[in-house]
C-alpha cells in the first residue's frame, strides 16, 4: 500500500501548517479565546477562502471533493495548533450528516454555505442519559399536520452557542435504546422553543446546553428516511473520530516538540536537564507512543469509508483506543518534564494536556471502545 501523500495532499499539508505557524502562535491563540463566539472568526474566513471548510463536499456545492486523507491533514495541523474554531462540529459532523444523508435540495441549501463560511452547523445528539451509546434517544418527534413537534434535551453540543442551525436527533417511535425509529432534523437555532445555556469546556472551547420545547420543523426539514437514521448517525461519528484521531497525533506531535525544546533549554547543575539519561529514556517513551498513536490514526483514516460497517467501526474504536492511551500517557510525560511551569495556564504545554484530556471522552472513552471492540471479536480474529 502506497502511504506517500500526492502533490495535491503535500500542497495542501504545507499550506495549512504554514497557516497555522503564521496564524496560530500561542499568544495568537489566548486572544481568539476572549472573542465572543470563543473563536477567530478572520480565521474561519481564512479556512473558507483556502477551501477546508468545503473539503470534504462535491465540487457542484462548492467543495473540492476531498476524502479522509486530506481531513486527517488538516485536523492534525488544527491539533498542533490547538485550534478553536468549530471544524469538527461543523464540517466533519454537521455537514458530514447532511453530505452522506441529506437530500439534493439539502445538500443544495446547506453546503455550499458552510463551504463560503456563511453557516456554522452543530450536531445535538448527546444526551445526559444516553453515555456513549448512539442508540439511546430520548429527545421526541411527533407528527403534527405540518410536520414534526420536538420535545427533549441535549447535552454537551459542541460549538452549539453559535451555530446557526442545528442537526437534532429525535425518536418517533421505539424503545429509548431501540435502534430503529431514529430520526435526524435540520433546525434553525432560532426557532421558537430552542434555547441554549453556553459554557467553556476544560480545554478552553465552547458548547452548549440545547433544550427544545414544541419545536415545530417541517417535513422538508427530516434528513434522510425518519426512523432509519441511526446507521448514518454511526458512519459520521466514525468519520469524527477518525478525524479527532489525527488531530490527537497533532497534539501529541507538539507537545513532544515543545518537551524536547524545553528539556534542551532548561538547565540544572549547570547542564541542560536533557543531558539527563533518565529524561532522555523518557523523552523516547513518548516519540514511541506518539508513533503507534500516528499509525493508527493512519489505519482508522484508510479503513473510515470501509463498506463493510462492521469492519470499519472495529478499526476505529481499536484506533480510538490507542490514540487515548496515548494521549493520556504522554499529556501526564510532558507536563511532569516541565516540572511547576507545566501545571500554569501561562504556559502552552498545559493547554496541550487539557485539550488530549478532553478527547479522551470524546464520541466514547477508551474503556467504550475496547469494550465495543471485544464485543466484535477485537482487530484481528484469533486463529483456531
Amino acid at each position: 500500500m502506497d502511504f506517500d501523500f500526492s502533490d495535491e495532499q503535500r500542497m495542501l499539508k504545507e499550506s495549512v501548517d504554514q497557516l497555522i505557524t503564521d496564524r496560530y502562535t500561542f499568544e495568537q491563540r489566548k486572544q481568539y479565546m476572549k472573542e465572543e463566539a470563543g473563536y477567530s472568526r478572520s480565521q474561519w474566513e481564512q479556512y473558507a477562502e483556502m477551501g477546508l471548510l468545503g473539503l470534504p463536499f462535491d465540487e457542484k456545492y462548492g467543495g473540492v471533493s476531498g476524502g479522509p486523507v486530506e481531513t486527517m491533514i488538516v485536523m492534525e495541523a488544527f491539533g498542533r495548533g490547538l485550534v478553536l474554531e468549530p471544524y469538527l462540529a461543523t464540517v466533519v459532523l454537521g455537514g458530514g450528516l447532511i453530505n452522506l444523508g441529506g437530500n439534493d435540495a439539502q445538500r443544495a441549501a446547506i453546503l455550499p454555505q458552510i463551504a463560503d463560511g456563511s453557516l456554522l452547523l452543530a450536531y445535538a445528539h448527546s444526551e445526559a442519559q444516553s453515555r456513549y451509546n448512539l442508540a439511546d434517544v430520548a429527545t421526541t418527534a411527533k407528527r403534527d399536520a405540518d410536520g414534526w413537534i420536538l420535545d427533549g434535551e441535549k447535552s454537551f453540543v459542541a460549538h452549539g452557542n453559535c451555530a446557526d442551525k442545528l442537526v437534532v436527533s429525535a425518536r418517533i417511535s421505539g424503545d429509548r435504546s431501540s435502534r430503529d425509529g431514529i430520526a435526524l432534523f435540520l433546525v434553525d437555532a432560532k426557532t421558537p422553543g430552542v434555547s441554549r445555556k453556553s459554557y467553556e469546556t476544560q480545554d478552553g472551547q465552547r458548547a452548549a446546553q440545547i433544550k427544545l420545547s414544541g419545536v415545530k420543523v417541517s417535513s422538508n426539514d427530516a434528513i434522510g428516511d425518519p426512523g432509519k437514521a441511526l446507521p448514518l448517525i454511526e458512519r459520521v461519528a466514525d468519520n469524527a473520530l477518525a478525524a479527532v484521531a489525527a488531530e490527537a497525533v497533532g497534539a501529541m506531535a507538539a507537545a513532544h516538540d515543545v518537551t524536547l525544546e524545553y528539556l534542551r533549554a532548561r538547565k540544572q547543575f549547570g547542564v541542560a536537564i536533557g543531558s539527563f539519561q533518565v529524561l532522555q529514556h523518557r523523552a523516547v517513551d513518548i516519540l514511541v507512543s506518539l508513533e503507534q498513536a500516528r499509525s493508527m490514526a493512519l489505519y482508522a483514516t484508510m479503513m473510515v469509508n470501509d463498506p463493510d460497517p462492521a469492519e470499519r467501526s472495529k478499526a476505529v474504536s481499536a484506533a480510538t483506543v490507542q490514540i487515548r492511551r496515548s494521549g493520556k500517557f504522554i499529556g501526564q510525560q510532558v507536563v511532569q518534564l516541565h516540572g511547576g511551569i507545566g501545571m500554569t495556564l501561562e504556559y502552552k504545554i498545559g493547554h496541550y494536556f487539557k485539550r488530549l484530556t478532553a478527547m479522551e471522552s470524546l464520541l466514547g472513552d477508551t474503556d467504550h471502545h475496547l469494550a465495543a471492540l471485544a464485543r466484535a471479536g477485537g482487530l484481528i480474529e484469533a486463529s483456531a
